[in-house]
């Protein structure tokens, strides 16, 4: 019989693969994210990810789609909320100012925040729409 941890890991892996496919890198501990935010030049996206249906209907493949805007991050970061809980508090500590989101897109300059999509924006949103949201704050921050 399979374990608990072993049944999540094999459900929640096509969602974690859905970003990684696509060039974000995960981080997975407190310490993996200290190490990618404490010295950061330039921009990342860090999204929030989540087993929720907003997350694999509307969040990750709207990140997807706004990697094909002309100005994008030169990181790609995520971290899983209610997986790799230590990672995503460690996260969630550069986003001041916003209370735990999840799905939600965190943009940092040189490790900073500059915008923040959060779980509401993404709910009741379009693909377009939620794309719209993050290639407006690329064009603004990543260029």
């Amino acid at each position: 019989m399979m374990s608990y941890e072993a049944y999540m890991n094999q459900v929640i892996q096509p969602m974690r693969d859905e970003l990684t496919r696509h060039g974000f890198t995960e981080l997975r501990t407190p310490e993996e994210v200290e190490q990618a935010f404490s010295n950061m030049k330039g921009t990342a996206l860090v999204v929030v990810n989540s087993v929720c249906g907003c997350a694999a209907g509307l969040a990750r493949p709207g990140v997807v789609h706004s990697l094909n805007n002309e100005a994008k991050p030169d990181h790609l970061y995520t971290v899983f909320a209610g997986q790799d809980k230590e990672a995503t508090a460690k996260a969630r500590e550069y986003f001041t100012g916003y209370p735990p989101s999840s799905p939600s897109f965190a943009l940092l300059k040189d490790g900073e925040l500059v915008a923040m999509v959060e779980r509401h924006q993404i709910e009741n949103n379009s693909l377009e729409g939620i794309s719209h949201l993050l290639t407006t704050a690329f064009d603004k921050y990543c260029k």
